[in-house]
């Protein structure tokens, strides 16, 4: 399995008679496999909800995709499941798939009761996940329905950076209103997975099932970014680099030796992980010129190798005495993506504020910019929710959710 690193620039030319000039550039970046490739085991754990809220409709929909997922997995595949309400019990032990039956039975018997204690959950789960996560894929399906009223967020977060460190990825899935949004999404953006709202019982089975064609997908772990800038290039100093797709999430920078990493996580043969980092450049001579080389560093669990290091790829600007732009269309739907992203956030950052006029005022410039990226879903659900602030409305819980979630991603 080999790494494919795709850089591209906003615009490929630079006026040489510029002093500084300021580039986005893209990277994707994706696994690309070979004929010889074997395939790598999934090492899955379910951790589960099953307090008192959830009784009825909530958690029997919860059970049929947990039996349909199950289902999916392979010779091979490992599985855990945790299931906590204000305590946390394990349901089914880190084992190789066998008995398919044996453990749908043990889900069946889950029933509603207690308290709510996220971290008690997560902190089985990952003990569970380290038995089984030698050269597989290690992942693990937080769901709640509430806030984690007996337990401690701190801890969620402490326990997400924890999995991040030992290449286990956390993708937490909010059902219904009244879960903690900022609390799940540290956890997802901490461990490298992905939030999602379940805003209906009926969206169980095809959340879930949406999640896992994700991770089915991942052939390489532990992958870092790698950033060599060429003198007279630097990074921008406030929010320099930040995923944009699949989902956007700011992403934190590491000076080493000379070099900046970032933490990828997961890297997926049929989804790639876009990057965009913010560069400002300096005066160059006419000509093409490199301004920065990037790199991979990974895991293959397939081969047991960690460390590997893929080849650097040069990023080339051409520095003209006679400026004339080169603008890189896909590379603006990349900025767009960002943009839509951190207007949303201003938005929020606004209605916590009391500002409602303010935050209806972001929420529709969101909206336009979601309609030049051809992003529909994101554009309705934005002007909805600005127009109810115009209008004297305060947002539904679910409307928060909603519109916080479309600014991540494409609405599925």
């Amino acid at each position: 399995m080999k790494v494919g690193l795709y850089p591209a620039l906003n615009d490929n030319n630079i006026d040489a008679g510029q002093a500084s000039s300021q580039r986005q550039l893209s990277l994707s970046i994706a696994a690309i496999a070979e004929a010889t490739d074997a395939s790598i085991p999934l090492n899955l754990c379910l951790i589960l909800d099953h307090s008192g809220s959830m009784h009825g409709s909530p958690l029997e929909t919860v059970k049929e995709a947990a039996f349909r997922l199950i289902e999916r997995l392979k010779p091979g595949d490992r599985l855990s499941i945790v299931a906590f309400d204000h305590r946390a019990k394990i349901i089914v032990p880190n084992q190789v798939i066998e008995d398919i039956n044996s453990i749908k039975k043990k889900i069946d018997r889950l029933s509603a009761d207690g308290g709510t204690a996220i971290d008690e959950g997560m902190k089985r789960g990952l003990e569970e996940l380290k038995k089984g996560s030698k050269d597989t894929v290690s992942q693990a399906f937080i769901l709640t329905d509430g806030e984690n009223e007996h337990g401690s967020n701190d801890a969620c977060l402490k326990f997400a950076s924890q999995a991040a460190e030992s290449n286990i990825t956390l993708n937490t899935l909010g059902f219904g209103e009244h879960w903690n949004q900022d609390v799940l999404e540290k956890i997802a953006d901490a461990a490298g997975g992905t939030l999602s709202f379940i805003e209906r019982p009926d969206r169980a089975v095809e959340e879930f099932g949406r999640i896992f064609e994700r991770i089915q997908s991942v052939a390489l772990t532990n992958a870092y970014l790698i950033f060599d800038l060429t003198p007279k290039v630097r990074l921008a100093e406030l929010k320099p680099i930040a995923q944009v797709a699949p989902d956007t999430i700011e992403l934190p920078v590491q000076p080493k030796q000379g070099k900046y990493e970032v933490r990828l996580g997961d890297v997926m043969t049929d989804v790639q992980r876009v990057v965009l980092a913010n560069l400002y450049i300096g005066q160059f001579p006419q000509g093409q010129q490199t301004i920065a080389r990037v790199q991979v560093r990974y895991d293959d669990p397939a081969t047991g190798q960690s460390g590997i290091l893929s080849d650097p790829v040069a990023v080339d600007a051409q520095v003209l005495t006679a400026y004339r732009p080169s603008p890189n269309p896909e590379v603006q739907q990349h900025i767009l993506a960002l943009a839509k992203y951190r207007q949303t956030q201003i938005a929020e950052q606004k209605m916590q504020q009391g500002d409602r006029t303010g935050a209806a005022t972001m929420l529709q410039t969101a909206a336009k910019t979601a309609l030049q990226m051809g992003d529909k879903g994101a554009a309705t659900v934005l002007q909805t929710s600005a127009t109810q602030l115009q209008a004297g409305k305060d947002l539904s819980e679910g409307d928060r959710k909603k519109t916080r979630i479309v600014s991540k991603t494409i609405l599925q």
